[in-house]
């Protein structure tokens, strides 16, 4: 998938949120990048043959106290790894016999609302459950 038309899908989906979640997002970045770097895969703890479809960094919302936000605060960032969602969706694909369309708008959507989990304060095991 080219990265206009994968954007694209990310932000029609981003915009499909619905405005009970959205409206509680404050000085979030939506970023795409291909795959995770070095950096990134250090601090995750990330094996050679391991990836992430998404990262949430930042101070979750349910974290935030009364000073967050008092001067300069760098927005926290929701990044989208392209081209392993896109492995993602191929798997999908395959395994549940799906068009590679609908498999990639299931995969980023699922991110999207993962990392959003995150942002909302749930812990990984909570965010698995849900």
């Amino acid at each position: 998938m080219p990265e206009d038309a994968f954007r694209a899908l990310v932000e029609e989906l981003w915009s499909q949120v619905p405005a009970a979640f959205a409206k509680k997002v404050d000085n979030v970045a939506l970023l795409i990048e291909d795959e995770p770097d070095a950096e990134v895969r250090e601090r995750e703890g990330l094996e050679e043959e391991d990836t992430l479809l998404g990262l949430y960094h930042g101070i979750p919302a349910a974290s935030r106290g009364e000073l967050y936000g008092v001067g300069m605060t760098l927005p926290d960032t929701i990044t989208l790894y392209r081209l392993p969602l896109i492995e993602e969706a191929h798997e999908l694909e395959h395994k549940r016999n799906l068009s590679f369309e609908v498999a990639m708008r299931e995969a980023v959507r699922e991110t999207i609302w993962h990392e959003l989990g995150h942002y909302f304060g749930l812990h990984e095991h909570e965010v698995q459950e849900r």
